[in-house]
């Protein structure tokens, strides 16, 4: 058993982790900032502890009190899709969390970061790409954001920076009554040529289990399939009962290449249970049904 510290225990990720972690025999610390949270994390088998992370000083008293092992960051500020407010916590929180890690003993931190990151070019990108740190406004402060978080956590004797695809399923933007959902419904998603690599959030949250036994490093966590715009955005619209969407001839962004995932499947024998958003996007259509 495992000592485990989970920060972002109520995100669309950690609520899934939670109980993947208890199943798999981890005493699981779970932090969030509301309490009202705390009988659903209890009732997961977590022991939950309200705290918020930009409060260095609260959030050191309670890593030091739980002595994890282990710090699992899956920390996201996404609700009102403020990006700025999502990159600050990244920064912030992450600092804050990962000292407290540190001075608590913590041995390794597994980290949530994102595949759509990295500075341009032609195919899918593997993790030796470098982040786009000269990329213009607002793509700027999302990387840069990135760029702190994943400084911070290689701080760590151990570490797993988890590079994860865009996220769809239940609970997501990409769910029936998500964000992107509503955009599409709205005409105002755009089939394009610009190439994503998706994820389930299923997968992403048993990716972060097993990176618990992973060596350090950044890993791409997405599934099999970069797809360009022209390609997803159709069959997303058809799943969520959505029109037809406009189609654009505007060439690819360059930054918008997709993700390489070789280094989950063959060095680490990862591989996503939604091997393509093509099988994911069948499901969230059957469940807006």
């Amino acid at each position: 058993m495992t000592r485990i510290l989970l920060a972002g225990s109520t995100g669309v990720v950690g609520r899934r982790l939670v109980p993947l972690l208890v199943e798999n025999g981890h005493h699981v610390t779970a932090l969030t900032r509301r309490p009202e949270h705390v009988p659903a994390l209890r009732a997961a088998g977590a022991d939950p502890a309200v705290v918020d992370v930009k409060d260095a000083v609260a959030l050191a008293a309670t890593v030091r009190d739980v002595a994890p092992e282990v710090v699992v960051h899956q920390l996201t500020d996404l609700g009102a899709a403020d990006l700025s407010a999502n990159a600050e916590l990244r920064v912030t929180g992450t600092r804050n969390l990962v000292d407290a890690a540190l001075a608590a003993g913590a041995r390794r931190v597994v980290a949530q970061s994102i595949a759509w990151a990295y500075a341009g070019g032609d195919a899918p990108a593997g993790e030796d790409t470098p982040l786009d740190l000269d990329a213009p406004e607002p793509r700027a402060t999302s990387v840069r954001g990135i760029s702190a978080l994943e400084a911070a956590v290689r701080e760590a004797p151990a570490w797993v920076v988890l590079r994860y695809g865009m996220f769809y399923g239940p609970d997501t933007w990409f769910a029936p009554g998500g964000l992107r959902a509503a955009d599409a419904r709205a005409g105002r998603l755009v089939a394009d040529g610009d190439v994503t690599s998706f994820l389930h959030v299923d997968d992403a949250a048993a990716a972060a289990v097993a990176a618990l036994e992973w060596p350090s490093g950044a890993v791409n966590v997405c599934d099999d399939e970069p797809a360009a715009g022209r390609d997803w955005v159709p069959a997303f619209c058809e799943a969520v009962g959505a029109p037809a969407p406009p189609v654009s001839d505007a060439p690819r962004r360059e930054w918008a290449r997709g993700a390489d995932n070789r280094l989950a499947r063959e060095e680490l024998g990862w591989m996503p249970e939604h091997r393509s958003w093509r099988q994911g996007f069948a499901l969230t259509g059957a469940a807006a049904r």
